[in-house]
Parts: structure tokens; C-alpha cells; sequence
């Protein structure tokens, strides 16, 4: 029975965590085995694992600093492989409730197309935490998706999610191809992460799982979207959330990173428009995203 291990990062939001792993005892795991292993990222007050949860299957590690969702992650990845050889890894945020069907979609879905590197499921806002709340009735609350895909524009330079904010139609059923996975509920092959690399800790947080898909891609494998799966995404982001001075800063800085290491020379030359644009009429916190991208100073920064 092949074994996959789902890796959570925790960052001060025990409630949130705990709610994530009591979901997770509800899987249908018929035909796989799996372990869930927590990296409590530097927490001001160390989490615990809920005393009802299986030592055998949850497992806690601690990291004396705040490694990012990269860092978090990758600790959590060497750790799983390490100790179970597992075929499969599932890095899934903590704020995410899932159908207890969910993981044995993504395994089938995996399993039927082996070209299929990293595989997303369909993600939904959790109900009553959509953006744009009052939009939305009663009924269509829970209903609303948060992703349905990814998507790079090279022309604009920016990675979107298929699908946000609208009402789930079953429109992108058909749809099993994108561009790149969410590291909010993605599977990932043990070999791709083998060939690829793990996930690039320049950018702490913010574009590395477009990053990861990116390198996926260049080893030949595919991005894949499984409709069946279902998540709810509360989206109480530990770093703040949109708009917030994380996400100002990481985004822009990590935008500009990924757009030029991957583009061709045109794609080059929008980046430094961008880059001239921001430093030049950004606010204070754009200027040093953006003069962090020039002079390298990448992965956690502090950025008051």
C-alpha cells in the first residue's frame, strides 16, 4: 500500500490547527496509508497535538525560528520522506476544513495520469469568509471557489487562481491541465521533489508554489486540477493576510524574482519597467521589496 504524508505548518493559530487534524481523522483512506506530520513553525506559545489524535499517524516537530511556509514545509517534507519512504507528499495549509473523500481523489486522479507531477484540488472560501461576503447568499456561501487551477500571465507578470470568486458551476470540471498547483492543498510526487528540488526558500513565502510547479514543469511533468477534491479555505493567513506589510513586500519582491528567473528577454524587460515604476513612486515598502530584488538580500527579511 503506497503511503503519502501530509505536512501542515502551524504559526500561532492552534485553533485553526487543531480544527485541520480532527478533519483529517475523517478521511476515507482505503487504499493508501498516511501520516500527518505538524511543524510548529516558532510559535510564541508552543502548539500541542490534540490529546484524541493517533501517535502513530500525527506527528509534532518543532523549529526554533520561523522557517516561512518554505522553510516549514521543506523540514516537514525531509522528515515524512525520511521516516516512511512515502511516495506521496500533501503539503495542505492548516486553515483548510476538507471532504473526508478529498485525499482519495487526489490519489486516484494521480495515480490514473503518472505524467501528472503535482496535483490541486478544487478549493472553495469557507463559508462566510468569502471577499466579497455580501455578495453571496445564504445558500451559495460555502459554494464560492477560491481555486480552481493557477494560471501565469507572462504578459502582466502575474500567477492567478482560475475561478476565484465565483459561484462553483462544475465550469472547470473538464478543465485537469494548469499552470501551477496551490501550496494550499497540493500532492506532490516523491520524485518530482527528488528531480526538482524542494521548495526554493528564497521566497519564505509567497510565489514558491508557482515556483516548484514551474521547475515540475521543465522535468516534463504536468500541473494537475482535480475537480472531485473538495477544500475549504478559511484564508486566516499567520502573515497577515492581503494588503497586510507581508504581503506588499514578499509579493512584489518574490513577482519580480520569479518573472525574471524564468522569462526570456522580454519578459526581462518588464521587470525592470516594474522595478523602475515602484522605485520610483512605490511606497517605502515597495521601494525595499524592490531594492531587495536588486541587490539579492532574498528568503526572510525584516521588513518594519
Amino acid at each position: 500500500m503506497k503511503h503519502i504524508s501530509i505536512i501542515i505548518v502551524n504559526y500561532n493559530q492552534k485553533k485553526l490547527t487543531d480544527d485541520c487534524l480532527l478533519s483529517l481523522t475523517k478521511l476515507v483512506h482505503k487504499q493508501f496509508a498516511f501520516s500527518v506530520f505538524v511543524v510548529d513553525n516558532a510559535s510564541i506559545e508552543p502548539y500541542h497535538l490534540p490529546t484524541k489524535l493517533s501517535t502513530k499517524q500525527f506527528f509534532l516537530l518543532r523549529s526554533d525560528a520561523n522557517l516561512g511556509f518554505t522553510g516549514g514545509n521543506n523540514l516537514g517534507i525531509h522528515t515524512a520522506i525520511e521516516q516512511f519512504d512515502s511516495e506521496y507528499v500533501l503539503l495542505l495549509n492548516n486553515d483548510t476544513i476538507q471532504d473526508p473523500h478529498f485525499l482519495e481523489q487526489l490519489f486516484e486522479f494521480a495515480e490514473a495520469r503518472p505524467h501528472m507531477g503535482i496535483v490541486s484540488a478544487k478549493i472553495y472560501f469557507a463559508q462566510g469568509k468569502e471577499y466579497h461576503n455580501q455578495s453571496y447568499t445564504q445558500k451559495d456561501r460555502g459554494n464560492v471557489l477560491w481555486y480552481a487551477g493557477g494560471s501565469v500571465d507572462w504578459d502582466h507578470l502575474v500567477a492567478h487562481h482560475r475561478g476565484v470568486d465565483e459561484l462553483d458551476r462544475l465550469q472547470f470540471a473538464h478543465q485537469e491541465l494548469c499552470d501551477f498547483a496551490t501550496g494550499c492543498c497540493a500532492l506532490i510526487r516523491r520524485e518530482v521533489l527528488e528531480k526538482a528540488g524542494f521548495l526554493d526558500r528564497r521566497y519564505f513565502l509567497y510565489l514558491e508554489d508557482v515556483d516548484l510547479s514551474m521547475r515540475a514543469r521543465l522535468f516534463g511533468y504536468q500541473i494537475g486540477y482535480c475537480d472531485a477534491a473538495k477544500v475549504w479555505h478559511i484564508n486566516a493567513s499567520s502573515s497577515g493576510g492581503s494588503g497586510s506589510q507581508f504581503h506588499v513586500y514578499y509579493l512584489l519582491r518574490n513577482r519580480l524574482f520569479f518573472f525574471f528567473k524564468y522569462g526570456g528577454w522580454r519578459i526581462k524587460a518588464r521587470v525592470f519597467k516594474i522595478l523602475f515604476q515602484r522605485l520610483s513612486n512605490g511606497s517605502r515598502l515597495e521601494q525595499k521589496a524592490t531594492w531587495h530584488f536588486l541587490i539579492g538580500q532574498d528568503g526572510k527579511q525584516l521588513i518594519i
